[in-house]
């Protein structure tokens, strides 16, 4: 039979661990993003590549890594796979062959419209409302940007 230790630190139990409420919330969320995602044939970081080209589209892949927080060696594995799905095209910059251009095709913005529902799932699963939804999402934003200035720093 385990034993409880009295003597534990509060601040080392892992239910109060900032890191571990993240971690375990990541994957809930990945959880429920799974078959939301499946029905589409996307991968969650494929989802995330094309929320950015939906917002924006005819970046570069530099800009993109940018937004997803991601370097070229997860990137570009994850574009070729999607431009060889046909949701995207890669083209080299005339002015600058070493930017490469990422371009929506048809069938990748067909898939917005597609994928309209899942923010409104997400949501209805969380038990939250939208206020409480974009105060959550702010002081996530808030707590990164410390932690990538924190390393930045180091």
């Amino acid at each position: 039979m385990p034993r409880s230790n009295p003597a534990t630190n509060p601040a080392q139990l892992l239910d109060n661990q900032l890191c571990f409420a993240l971690y375990s919330a990541s994957l809930a969320m990945t959880k429920l993003y799974k078959p939301l995602l499946d029905a589409l044939n996307l991968t969650y970081p494929q989802y995330l590549a094309l929320l950015v080209l939906w917002e924006r589209d005819d970046i570069t892949v530099s800009e993109l890594g940018e937004r997803l927080n991601l370097d070229s060696g997860t990137l570009t594995p994850l574009l070729k796979r999607m431009e060889a799905a046909g949701l995207l095209l890669r083209q080299r910059s005339q002015e600058d062959e070493r930017r490469v251009h990422v371009l929506l095709t048809d069938a990748g913005r067909a898939l917005q419209q597609q994928a309209a529902h899942i923010p409104g799932c997400v949501m209805a699963h969380s038990g939250l409302d939208v206020p409480a939804l974009m105060a959550l999402t702010r002081q996530i934003k808030d707590l990164r940007a410390g932690l990538h200035n924190a390393c930045r720093a180091d």
